[in-house]
Parts: C-alpha cells; structure tokens; sequence
C-alpha cells in the first residue's frame, strides 16, 4: 500500500458513495433478517463481499487505514454467514441476530481501535 494518502479521493467523503458503498449494504443486512434463509444468506454474502471490495478500494484509493482492515473483515463475515445459511451451524432467527450484531459492531470496533490508534491515514 502506499505510504501517501488522498484524503480527497476518500469515498467516506462523498454522501453519495458512502450511501451506496456502506449504508445500502447495512440495510440489506437488516432488511435480509424478514427473508427466508436461502435469500437471507444470499443477500448477506452480495452485502459483505459488496462492502468488503468497497472498503478495500476505498483503502488503496485514499489510505484510510480502517479500510484496511475492515475490508477484510467484512469478507471473513462471508463465512460465519455460509455456516448459518447451510445449516451446518444450527440456529434460529436469534443466530441471524447476534451473527449481524457481530458484524456491525465488529465492524464499528475497528473503525473506532484504527481511528484512535493510527488516525484516519496513515
């Protein structure tokens, strides 16, 4: 990665982008608990790895170290997701609950220790 930074080119910086890069995806969680599993973890996988790329783009366009890691983050979540929606993990609707509050708290608890520790860009 590259040791400069473009805080100009940060996508967290358009409304726009962030809206569709991150908030639409975060919806789609929600909004995928009311599906029927196989929808449910079809939507969760297009929603993770659509703000898993986004955060990793986003990370070598402008250098937010958060992007970094929560990029990855996101693409891991990909395969708690599979074990949920192919029954190799049995859980009910509660699962689907805690496995979506790990993800977004997760998610928010490495934007918060990357923020505080490094800043922004680093």
């Amino acid at each position: 990665m590259s040791s400069t930074t473009n805080a100009s080119a940060d996508w967290v910086g358009s409304t726009r982008t962030k809206l569709l890069a991150w908030w639409l995806p975060h919806a789609a969680l929600v909004a995928g608990l009311l599906a029927v599993v196989p929808a449910r973890t079809a939507i969760w996988i297009v929603a993770l790895a659509w703000m898993g790329v986004a955060c990793i783009l986003n990370a070598r366009r402008c250098g937010r170290t958060h992007c970094r890691f929560t990029g990855p983050y996101y693409l891991v979540m990909i395969v708690p997701v599979f074990a949920l929606g192919l029954c190799v993990v049995p859980a009910g609707l509660s699962g689907w609950l805690v496995l979506g509050a790990f993800i977004i708290l997760g998610s928010k608890a490495l934007w918060w220790a990357t923020e505080r520790a490094w800043g922004k860009f680093s």
